[in-house]
């Protein structure tokens, strides 16, 4: 439910600040979801708000070329575990000039059977930026696109490092994943050798095409993460989990909001 105040329409009236704060809690409280979340889990603004968040699902900028359903804002919820280790992680890398980039955390689960149901659709509108060297009928088979995922478990986080000065840029690069690095890189990022969710064997994170200044950024990451207990998917070099997950068998359905 929406509320709108035609202040124009009607008198001034001067509220005390008593009756206005009850007046924003009775509004906030018909707000459905409204900073509600289940037990455990926690925005990540709450524990690292210097973290630059560009949640690619709640925009067009991913491989469906579409906002994805269940992502109402653009936010990250974690559990309280994650967010807690994701935060020391974020200032560890700031002493050295660095901060996160998350681009995924929790998503709900319909939002991956909304992922299965496109991967047996034709559409193949972003195939040149996020999928240029496979098909998109192995996307599933291959493991691309999975029936379930850690993430609705709320303790996988999609991220990479920039520079402090340029990570708020959300560069929308038309180009190859393949071929975003070196100087088509994203703006302020370090060279991973792909962009974030780059359907290609070169994404895995030892793969040993990559540049050695590539591979030097690869285990940079993936040591800073695994000091605050997270642990890499071998096959994507943005895909971490905090171990032990407190939700192991557990897959969420709240929306992303």
């Amino acid at each position: 439910m929406r509320f709108y105040w035609r202040h124009k329409s009607l008198p001034a009236v001067r509220f005390s600040g008593l009756v206005l704060g009850m007046l924003v809690l009775m509004l906030a409280a018909c707000r459905p979801h409204a900073g509600k979340l289940p037990d455990g889990f926690v925005y990540l603004s709450t524990y690292a708000p210097t973290i630059v968040q560009d949640m690619r699902y709640a925009t067009a900028y991913n491989f469906t070329g579409e906002q994805i359903p269940g992502y109402v804002d653009g936010t990250c919820i974690l559990t309280r575990p994650a967010a807690r280790a994701l935060a020391a992680a974020q200032a560890e890398l700031r002493e050295k000039g660095f901060t996160l980039k998350v681009f995924d955390c929790y998503r709900p689960q319909g939002s991956v059977d909304v992922f299965v149901a496109w991967a047996e659709g034709a559409d193949i509108a972003m195939k040149q930026i996020f999928y240029p060297g496979i098909e998109k009928a192995q996307l599933f088979p291959d493991g691309y696109i999975a029936a379930r995922s850690g993430h609705s478990r709320g303790s996988t986080v999609d991220l990479a490092i920039s520079a402090i000065e340029d990570a708020a840029d959300q560069d929308r690069a038309t180009i190859s994943c393949r071929r975003a690095s070196g100087d088509a890189r994203p703006k302020g990022q370090l060279d991973f050798g792909t962009a974030f969710d780059c359907f290609d064997t070169l994404s895995h994170t030892a793969d040993p095409r990559i540049t050695p200044l590539q591979a030097e950024n690869r285990t940079f990451l993936v040591s800073v993460m695994a000091s605050h207990g997270f642990q890499n998917y071998p096959k994507e070099w943005w895909h971490f989990t905090y171990q032990p997950e407190p939700f192991p068998d557990q897959y969420f359905e709240f929306p992303v909001e």
